[in-house]
This record gives C-alpha cells, structure tokens and sequence, in this order.
C-alpha cells in the first residue's frame, strides 16, 4: 500500500506463502519448523526465517495477517521503510532466541508462525501512538494502549509457565520486549515522549 512498501512486501509473502503450503505443498511446512534443539545441532539456521512466514492452519494466518495489517503500516509511514524491516528482523530474531532457551532442551518441539515479529511491530506501535486504543475480543470497549500492553505481557509470562495449548507465548513475548527495546534504543525522544503521554 502506497507510502509503506515493506509493509506491503512482508504481508503478500506471509500470506502467500502459507495459503500455498496450508494447500499444495504441505511440505513446506515440514521443512520450514523452528526446532530448537535442532538449531545449532543440525545447523537448521534457516529455520528462523522460514518459520515465520508459515503458519500451521488458517485461524492462525488470519489472526495474524489481520494484526499486522491494522498496524504495520501506519507504523512503516511513522517510522520510515527502513527502521521498519530492521524492527521486524529484529522482531524475528528475538521471538526466536526466546523460543531457543525455553525449549532448547525438547527434541520434540517444533514451532511455525509471525506471531513474534507482529507482536514486535504491535508493541512498538503502542510506545509510536500511545494515546491509541485497541479492541480485544470479547470486550465491547476498547482498552487504552498502555493497559493493554501491560495485561498482555502479564499474561504471556503466566501462560508460557503452564505448558499448555499450541501457542508460542514464548515467541510473543519475545517479540513484544523486542518491539518495546526496538524504539528504547533507535529513538529514546519517542519513548518519553510516550510516557508523558501516560503520565498526563
């Protein structure tokens, strides 16, 4: 979309990758899981990208297709096309070395998505336009940014230690510090600024 080309890049190939593996080629799925064990053991290097441009079934995709599209973009016009590819590598990379040490010891466990990059740009789109709000399915109201970034972190931290479900809450929270640290240390004026903003 005009005036946020990486934005528009990243969403084309995060959708078409894993409608075409989610419906022809189920082996790109196989080959595209981040193993953590396997990381240095095997040299599976790759798999930190590959794993997240796939998803394993639409319900996630579209979660997270539908996330990014709501903040991304306004964020790449914000911040410029190149801050914001480095932010989501940086999302990328963090999401996974968390991933790495809560489950390096697991030869079994085996993860796919963009859950932590689009939580990095999310969380450093809250400290960008701190006075926004956000919906969160069930509620009828929105809740304030700030709010929301706060319950959500304290939710992530409790849900990675019961090891229940299919969702990666360590990639999510990874990813949410990532995006917080992103504009910490590219442009400390905003995180103050974002303060002041919640302060009053």
């Amino acid at each position: 979309m005009f005036g946020a080309p990486v934005s528009t890049l990243l969403l084309l190939v995060i959708v078409g990758a894993s409608a075409i593996a989610l419906t022809r080629r189920h082996d790109w799925l196989e080959r595209g899981l981040f193993r953590p064990f396997w990381l240095v053991r095997r040299g599976e290097w790759t798999s930190v990208v590959s794993s997240a441009f796939l998803h394993a079934d639409f319900p996630h995709l579209l979660f997270n297709a539908f996330t990014f599209w709501a903040f991304a973009f306004m964020l790449e016009r914000r911040i410029g096309s190149g801050a914001f590819a480095a932010l989501y590598a940086f999302g990328i990379v963090a999401s996974s070395v968390g991933t790495w040490l809560q489950h390096r010891r697991e030869p079994g466990y085996a993860t796919l998505g963009a859950s932590g990059a689009v939580l990095a740009v999310l969380f450093a789109s809250i400290v960008y336009f701190p006075t926004g709000s956000l919906y969160v399915f069930p509620l009828p109201v929105p809740l304030p940014a700030p709010l929301f970034a706060l319950g959500y972190l304290a939710y992530t931290i409790w849900a990675s230690r019961q090891d229940f479900g299919r969702v990666n809450h360590d990639a999510h929270l990874g990813g949410a510090v990532a995006g917080v640290a992103f504009v910490v240390f590219s442009d400390p004026a905003q995180v103050a600024a974002a303060f002041a903003a919640w302060l009053g």
